[in-house]
């Protein structure tokens, strides 16, 4: 939702007060929104009851975390998770400023990352169905790959309505990727790491959030053109999609039940 209400709130701070001030009543905004919800949060109810119960782990069972953290779908799930928002972050950030350099009015430009939460907000949804329906890594590697083709699109685009449609496709894709990498972390490791796992996961995606839209200003200031950024993103996507496709299930191999005459002895 943030996109639809903090982005064009964002536009008009900017337009009427210096940054410093606009970045302090945003800061204010979040303060007081997010402290006294997050006080809200509670354990799920079917942990809180039952916090011995068997977990629902099976073949993941014995997994140590040192196993869980050294396994090549962990590595994956870090290296896909950093490549795919190294993906998405530079469009996400440099496309109000690609829209202006096109004539497109502040206001009007900030809406088109409006669009992109709308579209995502329902990306979400419809992601998190599909992954459910026919399985997680088989719809994460197809929006992986949609998505990439999604952020070359805007070299397409120069007028608001092309931008719009851009947009939503791209805001629906990559948003709708997003949980499908809990969900893969949930069905390989056991309930008792997902703090680190998904946590490992979530660091890797902070990092690539980080390297687009630096590596996005560094070319921009080298061609004075936002057309190799988005190029860029593209093969970052490609990279993403990729290294999904290497991801295969975590297969745990048990120790050999003792012979009965060796337990005997």
């Amino acid at each position: 939702m943030a996109p639809m209400t903090m982005s064009p709130l964002a536009a008009w701070l900017a337009s009427h007060h210096d940054w410093r001030t606009s970045m302090q009543i945003v800061a204010l905004i979040v303060a007081s929104i997010m402290i006294p919800v997050s006080l809200l949060v509670r354990r799920a109810p079917a942990l809180a009851s039952r916090p011995s119960a068997p977990s629902g782990d099976s073949v993941q069972a014995d997994m140590t975390l040192a196993q869980a953290l050294r396994s090549p779908q962990f590595i994956i799930l870090l290296l896909t998770n950093f490549f795919c928002c190294a993906t998405h972050s530079g469009p996400i950030i440099h496309t109000v400023s690609y829209a202006i350099s096109c004539g497109i009015p502040l206001i009007a430009a900030v809406t088109i990352y409006s669009v992109e939460g709308v579209a995502g907000l329902g990306g979400r949804i419809a992601f998190g169905l599909m992954g459910d329906r026919f399985g997680a890594k088989r719809v994460l590697v197809l929006g992986l790959l949609a998505q990439a083709f999604g952020a070359l699109g805007y070299v397409f685009v120069r007028e608001l309505a092309a931008f719009y449609t851009v947009a939503a496709l791209f805001g629906f894709i990559y948003a709708g990727t997003m949980p499908l990498y809990a969900s893969l972390a949930r069905e390989n490791f056991p309930l008792r790491m997902m703090g680190t796992v998904i946590g490992g996961t979530a660091m890797a995606g902070s990092l690539g959030m980080a390297t687009g839209p630096l590596a996005g200003g560094l070319i921009y200031d080298t061609f004075a053109s936002y057309a190799w950024l988005y190029v860029g993103s593209w093969i970052m996507g490609l990279g993403a999609f990729l290294i999904a496709l290497t991801f295969r299930p975590v297969t745990m191999v048990r120790p050999a039940p003792v012979p009965a005459q060796n337990l005997a002895l």
